[in-house]
Protein backbone atom coordinates (compact mmCIF):
# COMPACT_ATOMS: atom_id res chain seq x y z
CA UNK A 1 0.00 0.00 0.00
CA UNK A 2 1.87 2.85 -1.50
CA UNK A 3 1.89 6.59 0.62
CA UNK A 4 0.28 9.36 -1.46
CA UNK A 5 1.55 12.79 -0.87
CA UNK A 6 0.11 14.80 -3.67
CA UNK A 7 -0.95 14.61 -7.31
CA UNK A 8 2.52 13.80 -8.66
CA UNK A 9 4.47 12.35 -5.18
CA UNK A 10 3.94 8.77 -4.44
CA UNK A 11 5.83 6.70 -1.95
CA UNK A 12 6.40 3.40 -3.09
CA UNK A 13 6.45 0.07 -0.37
CA UNK A 14 9.75 -0.77 -1.17
CA UNK A 15 10.73 2.51 0.90
CA UNK A 16 8.38 2.00 4.16
CA UNK A 17 9.45 -0.06 6.62
CA UNK A 18 6.49 -0.46 9.86
CA UNK A 19 7.66 -2.47 12.59
CA UNK A 20 5.08 -2.83 15.79
CA UNK A 21 7.13 -2.45 19.22
CA UNK A 22 5.24 -2.81 22.68
CA UNK A 23 3.89 0.61 23.58
CA UNK A 24 4.84 1.97 27.10
CA UNK A 25 2.44 3.51 29.19
CA UNK A 26 -1.37 3.22 30.44
CA UNK A 27 -3.12 0.02 29.03
CA UNK A 28 -3.93 -2.09 31.42
CA UNK A 29 -3.90 -5.79 30.87
CA UNK A 30 -3.14 -5.59 27.72
CA UNK A 31 0.05 -3.39 27.00
CA UNK A 32 2.38 -6.08 27.78
CA UNK A 33 0.41 -8.36 25.31
CA UNK A 34 -0.05 -6.57 21.90
CA UNK A 35 2.32 -4.61 19.90
CA UNK A 36 0.47 -1.62 19.40
CA UNK A 37 3.42 0.96 18.98
CA UNK A 38 4.72 1.69 15.38
CA UNK A 39 8.01 2.62 13.80
CA UNK A 40 7.81 3.77 10.57
CA UNK A 41 10.95 3.93 8.30
CA UNK A 42 11.38 5.70 5.51
CA UNK A 43 14.09 5.27 3.27
CA UNK A 44 14.00 8.86 2.73
CA UNK A 45 18.09 9.12 0.87
CA UNK A 46 17.27 6.66 -1.86
CA UNK A 47 13.89 7.71 -2.92
CA UNK A 48 13.48 8.56 -6.26
CA UNK A 49 10.45 10.25 -5.66
CA UNK A 50 11.45 13.12 -4.00
CA UNK A 51 14.40 15.44 -5.53
CA UNK A 52 17.29 16.95 -3.84
CA UNK A 53 16.18 20.22 -2.77
CA UNK A 54 13.30 18.38 -1.30
CA UNK A 55 15.43 15.68 0.21
CA UNK A 56 17.97 18.07 1.89
CA UNK A 57 14.83 20.60 3.28
CA UNK A 58 13.19 17.30 4.59
CA UNK A 59 16.29 16.13 6.59
CA UNK A 60 16.26 19.92 8.23
CA UNK A 61 12.79 19.52 9.16
CA UNK A 62 13.32 15.68 10.47
CA UNK A 63 16.33 16.94 13.06
CA UNK A 64 16.79 14.00 15.28
CA UNK A 65 14.14 11.79 13.32
CA UNK A 66 16.92 11.52 10.44
CA UNK A 67 19.30 8.33 10.66
CA UNK A 68 22.92 8.35 9.77
CA UNK A 69 22.04 6.33 6.67
CA UNK A 70 19.30 8.51 5.44
CA UNK A 71 16.30 7.17 6.72
CA UNK A 72 13.47 8.97 8.41
CA UNK A 73 12.12 6.99 11.64
CA UNK A 74 8.78 8.32 13.07
CA UNK A 75 7.69 6.64 16.24
CA UNK A 76 4.05 6.51 17.16
CA UNK A 77 2.57 5.22 20.28
CA UNK A 78 -0.66 7.82 21.12
CA UNK A 79 -3.45 5.21 20.91
CA UNK A 80 -3.92 1.64 22.21
CA UNK A 81 -5.07 0.97 18.03
CA UNK A 82 -1.94 -0.21 16.28
CA UNK A 83 -4.27 0.51 13.23
CA UNK A 84 -5.07 4.03 13.87
CA UNK A 85 -1.05 4.29 15.01
CA UNK A 86 -0.24 3.03 11.25
CA UNK A 87 -2.04 5.75 10.37
CA UNK A 88 -1.15 8.88 12.12
CA UNK A 89 2.90 7.66 11.38
CA UNK A 90 1.78 7.47 7.56
CA UNK A 91 -0.19 10.71 8.31
CA UNK A 92 2.89 12.47 10.42
CA UNK A 93 5.59 11.06 7.41
CA UNK A 94 3.10 12.83 4.49
CA UNK A 95 2.89 16.47 6.41
CA UNK A 96 6.71 16.24 6.84
CA UNK A 97 7.10 15.87 3.59
CA UNK A 98 4.73 18.53 2.09
CA UNK A 99 6.29 20.84 4.49
CA UNK A 100 9.79 20.07 2.64
CA UNK A 101 7.88 20.47 -0.94
CA UNK A 102 7.22 24.23 -0.14
CA UNK A 103 10.52 26.08 -1.31
CA UNK A 104 11.79 29.18 1.23
CA UNK A 105 11.16 32.44 -0.35
CA UNK A 106 14.44 33.97 -1.01
CA UNK A 107 15.25 36.83 0.90
CA UNK A 108 15.85 40.07 -0.23
CA UNK A 109 17.64 42.83 2.38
Amino acid sequence: MSLRINDNIEISDWELVESFVRASGPGGQNVNKVSTAVELRFEAARSPALTGPVKTRLRRIAGRKWTADGALVIFVQDTRSQARNRELARERLAEMIRAALVAPKRRVK
